[in-house]
C-alpha cells in the first residue's frame, strides 16, 4: 500500500470512531449506557492523534510521517467503540477477552514498529521494550476504566477478575505484537 493509502486508511479509522464516539455520548442509546463515553469522546481523538503529532512536530515532514503504524495504533480505538456499538460486551461472552488481546496487538504492533525504526539492540530487548510498553499500557487502561465507570457502576462485582484477565491478555497480545514486528523488520543478513 502507498503511503498516501495508508493515510486514508488511517483518517478513515479516526472517521469512523469520532462518529461513534458521537453517538455514544449524545445518541441516548442503551447499549452506551454506564460506558463512560462523555470522557472516551474527549480522550479517544487524543490518544488517537498523540503519535502523529508528536512525530510531526520532531520531524516537520507530512510526507515521511508513517501512518500505517499509526493506522494500527487507531485501529483498537475503533474496535472497542464499535464492539459497543453493536453491543458486542453485552452480548458476546467472550468479545471483552477477545479485545483486550487483538486490540493490545494492534496498538503495539503500530508502537513496536515506530520504535524498531530506532535500531534496538542487542534485537531482544525490542521485543522486551514492546511487551513491557503493552503491560503498562493494559494497566493503565485498567486504571482508566476503574475512574471512568466501575468504580460507580453496574460492573463493580465481577471488576477484580476482568481487570487481571484483561492485563494479562493485553500484555500477551503486545508479546505477539512482539514477535511480529521482530519478524517483520528484522534485516537479512546481506543487509546489514
Amino acid at each position: 500500500m502507498t503511503p498516501r493509502g495508508r493515510l486514508w486508511v488511517a483518517m478513515a479509522v479516526l472517521t469512523l470512531t469520532l462518529a461513534q464516539l458521537a453517538v455514544g455520548a449524545f445518541g441516548g442509546l442503551e447499549q452506551y449506557d454506564g460506558k463512560g463515553f462523555g470522557y472516551r469522546l474527549a480522550a479517544y481523538p487524543l490518544l488517537m492523534l498523540l503519535l502523529p503529532a508528536v512525530w510531526w512536530s520532531r520531524t516537520r515532514d507530512a510526507a515521511t510521517l508513517p501512518w500505517g503504524a499509526f493506522a494500527l495504533v487507531m485501529a483498537p480505538f475503533l474496535i472497542d467503540v464499535t464492539g459497543n456499538t453493536f453491543d458486542l460486551y453485552d452480548s458476546v461472552d467472550a468479545w471483552d477477552n477477545i479485545n483486550h488481546f487483538v486490540n493490545w496487538m494492534l496498538l503495539l504492533w503500530g508502537c513496536g514498529l515506530l520504535l524498531a525504526r530506532a535500531d534496538v539492540r542487542p534485537r531482544w530487548l525490542l521485543a522486551v521494550a514492546i511487551t513491557g510498553l503493552g503491560a503498562v499500557l493494559a494497566i493503565g487502561w485498567e486504571l482508566g476504566e476503574w475512574y471512568t465507570f466501575i468504580r460507580r457502576g453496574t460492573e463493580l462485582d465481577g471488576a477484580y477478575e476482568d481487570t487481571l484477565s484483561d492485563e494479562l491478555l493485553g500484555t500477551l497480545g503486545a508479546f505477539v505484537a512482539a514477535l511480529i514486528v521482530d519478524r517483520t523488520t528484522r534485516r537479512s543478513p546481506s543487509r546489514r
